[in-house]
């Protein structure tokens, strides 16, 4: 359950929050995040009894509701409805100050000019100096009365501090007031009164609590973008007429239409129409997908154009847009294990500097300093002291590090996963559907004694009925050469190696070479052929027609796009990587070989890849990368299981890190984000350390005997409000982040063995296009490999070979090179 806190003020308040509700019995876990001001606790507890706990501690306290909202679609939980308050409060003590400082200052120490009854009238501009100063203490009365509670329940806080340093300074001078309506000299005591520093005490807090707080509404802008991608209204088809109503009333079943420039709604099939959509604000990839019917839709993405009526699969509160906004706000409530540092100071720090800032001021009065120079040295210890730097250095950096992450489609499920996936030594990947597309396609055909077409036909009539993901892809490229599928009987699957029909009075038989084997002689051209096509990491399937070899059909689940150039960033950046499959390890070796991977553990079972794993981490933090069921106990294993976005659902909740698109570069993105947050912490948490060790001795007045530094309340003050400043707007660097691939030289030659041409042709339309030039390039002599892109337009071609000749082939395959 999640909870609305009110009152914390720093990471003392944080820690009493915590102490209190986990000593509630039922309380498993309790995460209390000073950013935005929430909190989260695990367990049996009543809410009930929760707030109480919290209000006793003396904060206060309120359920959220999950799906929350307030106008505009803002969640309250990222809300800081205090900002205002705030900003209300500077301006008024602003203008009070003024007249205070030019009395106090501009007067007393540079003689300007004041109404002629003040003139020689100490008496009078002292009082003046302390309702000035009054007013200004009332204006911030926050201060006073947060301090007390936190005294009262034995927990002060950053408040106390402030209160202690400002109401001291104000006593002090409120006394020598009064002495000043006896003193014969009143004028020697007038210099000693301490109002605008108490009054500028507060006004300079405020100023940082305001830059504090604009810092902090900047870290969770990534979480409000993501939040105004939700439209608030939707077009239904209700009763076939088209009717606009809040997503809210959307259900499951319900017809709803997009049309061009407008948002999806919630998570849907497409039923009608056809359209182009934006899914960047999901996967984080700019070019955007073309949607038909079949496809899903995800709320939140944008279609470009075209018009498309979609079945909703889910309401409001339960799309993939929604669980990436609960995910990331929960994360900035979860604490990363690099907090602990802080919480523990934390958790002590206010007593140990009010017991200092007494103890200093009762030193330098046994040294015989005036009561002044004491009580200022007492109040600077007070007000230098800043716990919310401590507080704040870690959480806001999560934040914004979580922020940069959802934008380019990498989601961190909590603050853990934040920072141990930056500490990773090694990536292991899934091959099928993770490496590869996971959707084999036909590469080569090779036809004995008959035309590629027939050969396609007898295989299409044989394929059409078997399940079998290899039938699948021959199935459709029959379909995309247009066949028509011939009428098959007596349907036989061969169990564990292939499948017998009869077409045409004809036996047709099509499975694996051991089967063809049994059932025909193979030549030793053909064994020469097989193994040619397994070295390329290709199935080769055997048809026989009543017992003799009519050809082969190679079939391979292709390589994505970005595999290569993924794990070469991961190499470049310091990392192993290895490939777990369950292949063969001639097919694992082959797809290994081609994207760069040195390292592979072939024909693993799910439980044999959860071992591997663990003798993995044996080698330092491993990042597992899955995308199937196959997957899920591997991905809990690792240190940061990490799974690709379009894959299943057991992949995705089981692992710690989604990468909502399907491309490898995701990996090095994580990588990269959570790199830089750590380095992030571990700046805000050496400043904020270091600020307090340097502050708070140079407060106290070690430094006046040997260098002459003295510092004032005033300015301790100052330093104390930009202190939390610095550490929230060092954070907000993480924006900056550089998520381009490395442009370091390659670490391994697979690809500098030959040369490297690109050549732009146009026509490729699908996937089937790129596997016809690829299967004819890669035919020509000295060509190592080939990468058609139709995406891209460009076919890739590697080795030494005519680039005449390949223009050639790509031109008779019917495309035009540019």
């Amino acid at each position: 359950m999640k909870y609305n806190v009110t009152g914390m003020s720093c990471s003392a308040c944080v820690s009493r929050v915590e102490r209190a509700v986990l000593s509630v019995e039922g309380v498993d876990k309790c995460e209390v995040s000073l950013l935005t001001n929430s909190m989260k606790v695990e367990g049996g507890a009543d809410s009930e009894q929760i707030i109480n706990a919290v209000k006793d501690a003396g904060y206060g306290a309120s359920l959220v509701e999950r799906g929350s909202k307030n106008k505009g679609g803002k969640s309250k939980d990222i809300e800081d409805a205090g900002t205002k308050k705030t900003l209300a409060r500077l301006i008024s003590s602003l203008v009070i100050l003024l007249p205070l400082m030019y009395i106090s200052m501009g007067h007393t120490m540079l003689s300007l000019p004041v109404m002629s009854f003040l003139e020689d009238n100490y008496v009078a501009l002292g009082i003046l100096q302390m309702l000035l100063c009054g007013i200004i203490l009332v204006i911030n009365q926050k201060f006073f009365i947060n301090g007390a509670k936190g005294i009262i329940k034995k927990s002060p806080n950053m408040d106390t501090l402030v209160a202690l340093g400002s109401g001291a300074s104000f006593i002090y001078s409120t006394a020598r007031l009064f002495e000043m309506t006896v003193s014969a000299e009143p004028q020697h005591i007038l210099h000693d009164l301490y109002f605008e520093s108490s009054a500028m005490i507060l006004v300079l807090i405020t100023v940082g609590k305001m830059l504090e707080s604009y810092s902090k509404g900047k870290t969770t802008s990534a979480l409000k973008e993501l939040i105004s991608l939700q439209p608030r209204s939707a077009i239904l088809i209700i009763d076939g007429v088209e009717k606009e109503v809040e997503i809210e009333k959307i259900q499951r079943g319900d017809i709803f239409v997009v049309k061009t420039g407008a948002g999806v709604p919630v998570d849907g099939e497409v039923i009608e129409g056809s359209a182009s959509v934006n899914e960047a604000s999901l996967t984080g990839e700019s070019i955007p997908c073309d949607k038909e019917v079949g496809d899903t839709v995800y709320a939140g993405t944008i279609s470009h154009s075209g018009y498309i009526k979609c079945r909703a699969k889910t309401n409001s509160e339960e799309t993939v847009l929604a669980e990436i906004i609960e995910t990331v706000s929960a994360s900035a409530t979860s604490k990363a294990p690099i907090a602990r540092i802080a919480d523990i100071v934390s958790g002590i720090f206010v007593p140990v500097v009010i017991t200092l800032a007494v103890l200093t001021t009762i030193v330098w009065l046994l040294l015989d300093r005036e009561i002044g120079f004491a009580l200022g040295r007492g109040i600077s210890v007070l007000v230098i002291s800043c716990p919310c730097a401590l507080g704040l250095a870690t959480p806001v950096a999560i934040m914004v590090g979580n922020g940069v992450g959802a934008r380019n489609g990498v989601l961190f499920k909590n603050a853990t996963a934040l920072e141990n996936t930056g500490r990773a030594k090694l990536v292991a990947f899934d091959k099928t559907g993770t490496i590869t597309k996971g959707e084999p396609v036909v590469t080569d055909l090779i036809p004995y004694g008959v035309g590629e077409r027939e050969l396609l036909l007898l295989a299409y009539a044989l394929e059409a009925k078997s399940e079998h993901p290899l039938a699948r892809a021959i199935v459709k490229r029959a379909e995309d050469e247009g066949i028509e599928l011939t009428e098959s009987e007596d349907f036989t699957a061969l169990v564990g190696s292939g499948a017998e029909c009869v077409v045409n009075g004809s036996t047709i038989t099509g499975g694996s070479y051991k089967l063809a084997k049994e059932r025909t002689s193979i030549d030793d051209d053909t064994e020469e052929q097989f193994k040619a096509l397994t070295e390329k990491g290709k199935t080769p399937l055997f048809f026989l027609r009543d017992n003799s070899l009519i050809g082969i059909i190679a079939v391979r689940d292709e390589i994505k796009e970005d595999s290569y150039e993924a794990v070469c960033e991961l190499k470049n950046m310091g990392l192993d990587v290895v490939m777990l499959t369950g292949d063969n390890t001639r097919s694992a070796n082959a797809i290994a070989k081609e994207v760069g991977i040195e390292r592979v553990i072939a024909e693993l079972m799910p439980s044999e890849k959860q071992r591997a794993i663990e003798e993995l981490k044996n080698q330092g933090k491993t990042v597992m990368v899955g995308d199937g069921i196959n997957d899920s106990v591997a991905l809990v294993t690792a240190d940061i299981g990490m799974a690709i976005g379009q894959g299943t659902e057991i992949a995705i909740e089981s692992a710690q890190v989604v990468l909502m698109g399907s491309e490898l570069s995701g990996v090095a993105k994580a990588i990269k984000i959570s790199r830089a947050t750590l380095r992030s912490i571990h700046q805000n948490l050496f400043w904020a350390f270091i600020y307090n060790i340097i502050g708070i001795p140079l407060a106290m007045g070690v430094f006046i005997s040997w260098l002459g530094w003295e510092l004032s309340p005033m300015v301790g003050a100052l330093a104390m409000s930009l202190s939390s400043f610095c550490v929230v707007t060092n954070a907000l660097r993480l924006n900056l982040i550089n998520l381009k691939k490395e442009n370091k030289k390659m670490l391994f030659k697979k690809k500098e063995e030959g040369k490297k041409a690109v050549l732009n042709v146009e026509g490729m339309m699908c996937p089937h296009c790129e596997a016809r030039v690829k299967s004819a390039v890669e035919a020509i002599e000295g060509v190592e490999r080939a990468e058609p892109s139709h995406k891209k337009n460009t076919v890739t071609v590697y080795g030494e070979c005519d680039i005449e000749a390949v223009k050639s082939v790509i031109t008779a395959e019917g495309y035009t090179v540019k």
